[in-house]
């Protein structure tokens, strides 16, 4: 564990400070130049190595205009230029902006005129669908391209080549704390992504309470991640967090799956493992898991998605090893709720992280007695200046200190905070708030369910009521007999009328590019549903 005790101050950070110092620098200053700080396959990067090509890169995208507070559109597959581009666009002191490179063309095209990037960084592989979208934007000037083919754009080696790490266009500029640092997208579940703009400071801030207080990262640790650097979730957990300790970070470009963790765990033997429910419940179901070697994990974290009691119970029973389950947002930067090792309290997502403070509150902005629902409300020292362009949600979601989410949450008499759902995702089922979450929980407490989304349906009356999309184990028939058994199992666990009255068999459920379950999909098709099937009766009335 850091040697940060609990209920040490809030850090403080000098008038002078850029993240590539605090995060990469350090490392040499501190004697750790020849540690291996990256690891893609069987090629190492030390942290010396890394400083260099980072110095020279910050060179080339100044010698590209690049000015201060200046966004730069990163769009890389996880590896060691993800890790260079970031840090040198920040040494630079320009914003990063960072996006995944398996979206398509409109998508690209979205972000390169919300962010209005001049420079975009992005690899080979990406250009089919990148390219037309530069091509067509009216800000984009240099794009810088990672690979064998760069498309008649600017090859990333020969940018790094024509440049010296010594040389005056290499320095770090002078940032502060205050100065913009980076924006952090949105899911974009209720429309467009958009940007939480953040300061140096806020990354800072969460690493120093978050990472080093209650995570406990070291430098002896090896870290590995199930989600992809461009999300917030991971550029914290895989690439700031352990630099700030000097650990080492595994990355793979590949697709995340449960055969992919298990073959990169067998040849790195990672300490820490930064996951989401779904994956490991893919891996606890996979026919691998039997005989895979996990003894060199301490620690698993878990964020993005709700983790199941039974998911947690099945995973320690497994592997002997805690799931940190907690909560943050791109609008605080990253965790700011969670459970601690040696503290993990079922079905809660933990405590405030030091440093910060939540409160459960009703839709008049008053705090909720506890075992009360209310929105969310934090505050710390890593909360998002705005949202970029959209000055009617940021004062929605921004009041001075404080960040209002859309999470309802409640919080028990010891301060522990249970998570709800979103507030737009609440049933109201026989006049009661339901939690769509508590009927999930139920449901994968049953031996043939694998992963299961609850989301609310109108019945004949036009009430609203619950429907489960359910992907079974191996073994099992989705059929009316198990969905009978299944009802009759929810209700032995929760009030009646929080069953489910009807299931869809599915063989998987849709995901988002941060690896969560895209319950918005899933409503829609279910809506889109339900007006054909009415359209069909009302055809067939006419025709009657």
């Amino acid at each position: 564990m850091s040697n940060v005790p609990l209920d040490a101050p809030p850090p403080t950070f000098p008038a002078r400070f850029n993240l590539c110092a605090y995060y990469l620098d350090r490392n040499l200053e501190e004697g750790r130049g020849a540690k291996t700080a990256l690891i893609v396959g069987r090629e190492q990067r030390t942290y010396a190595e890394l400083h260099a090509r980072v110095k020279k890169l910050t060179a080339a995208l100044r010698r590209a205009k690049l000015r201060p507070e200046e966004r730069v559109l990163i769009v890389l597959p996880d590896g060691f230029e993800f890790a260079e581009a970031w840090f040198a666009v920040l040494r630079a002191g320009g914003v990063f902006a960072m996006v995944n490179p398996l979206l398509k063309s409109e998508d690209f095209a979205y972000y390169l005129e919300y962010s209005k990037a001049r420079i975009v960084i992005t690899a080979s592989e990406v250009l089919p669908e990148l390219a037309p979208a530069v091509r067509a934007s009216r800000l984009c000037e240099t794009v810088i391209v990672v690979g064998a083919d760069a498309g008649g754009f600017r090859a990333y080696e020969d940018a790094l080549g024509a440049e010296d790490e010594r040389s005056s266009l290499a320095e770090l500029e002078a940032t502060g704390p205050d100065d913009l640092a980076g924006w952090l997208f949105t899911s974009g579940s209720t429309g467009k992504p958009k940007a939480c703009v953040h300061a140096h400071s806020d990354f800072a801030f969460n690493t120093e309470t978050y990472a080093l207080r209650v995570a406990g990262y070291r430098e002896s640790d090896v870290c590995l991640s199930v989600p992809k650097l461009f999300f917030g979730y991971a550029t914290g957990t895989n690439l700031m967090f352990p630099f700030r300790v000097g650990a080492s970070v595994v990355l793979f470009a590949g697709r995340a799956t449960a055969d992919e963790l298990f073959d990169q765990i067998a040849a790195h033997r990672p300490t820490f493992l930064t996951s989401v429910p779904t994956m490991i419940n893919n891996m606890l179901r996979s026919p691998r898991v039997a005989d895979a070697d996990l003894s060199s994990l301490r620690l698993c974290l878990s964020a993005g998605e709700a983790l199941p009691a039974q998911l947690y119970q099945e995973w320690k029973t497994r592997t002997g090893v805690e799931i940190l389950d907690g909560i943050g947002s791109a609008e605080m930067f990253h965790i700011y709720i969670s459970n601690r090792p040696g503290d993990v309290k079922l079905g809660s997502l933990g405590l405030v992280v030091p440093g910060y403070e939540a409160i459960v509150v009703d839709a008049h902005g008053r705090e909720v007695a506890h075992g009360e629902p209310g929105r969310l409300r934090v505050r710390g020292g890593s909360t998002a200046l705005c949202y970029w362009a959209d000055k009617a949600k940021s004062r929605d979601t921004f009041q001075g200190e404080w960040c209002t989410s859309a999470d309802i949450f409640k919080r028990d008499g010891d301060g522990y905070f249970y998570y709800e759902g979103r507030d737009d995702d609440l049933l109201k089922v026989s006049g009661i708030f339901v939690s769509p979450l508590e009927i999930e929980n139920a449901l994968l407490a049953h031996a043939a369910v694998a992963e299961v989304c609850v989301i609310g349906k109108e019945d004949e009356e036009h009430l609203i009521k619950p429907l489960a999309f359910v992907v079974l184990k191996p073994g099992f028939t989705g059929n009316d007999a198990l969905a009978a058994e299944l009802k009759a199992f929810v209700k032995t666990k929760l009030a009646p009328y929080k069953y489910p009255r009807w299931f869809e068999w599915r063989t998987s459920l849709p995901k988002n590019d941060r690896g969560k379950v895209a319950r918005k999909e899933l409503k829609e098709s279910s809506a889109m549903r339900s007006t054909t099937e009415g359209d069909a009766m009302q055809a067939r009335s006419t025709q009657a």
